[in-house]
């Protein structure tokens, strides 16, 4: 199996920590989309295929942009 990092982010109110990793499977070249989410020692991993990937993608797209622009973020 051969794991490729592709973005790492911490979100901002949790502290939650995210990896996205592209997994290729050797013995039948399988490729998944890795979403590890860590919360302090607490792991979180979903293997999700091309398809999962684009409606996941697609639903959290369609709920950020129906969000006013002051929810971006937290307030100081």
């Amino acid at each position: 199996m051969q794991t490729t990092p592709l973005q790492r982010f911490t979100v901002p109110l949790g502290g939650q920590e995210v990896e996205l990793q592209d997994v290729l499977h050797d013995a039948d070249g399988m490729r998944l989309l890795r979403i590890r989410i860590r919360e302090r020692t607490r792991f979180t991993i979903f293997d999700i295929d091309p398809a999962t990937a684009r409606q996941w993608g697609a639903a959290m797209q369609h709920w950020a942009d129906a969000q006013p622009p002051a929810a971006a973020g937290p307030s100081a």
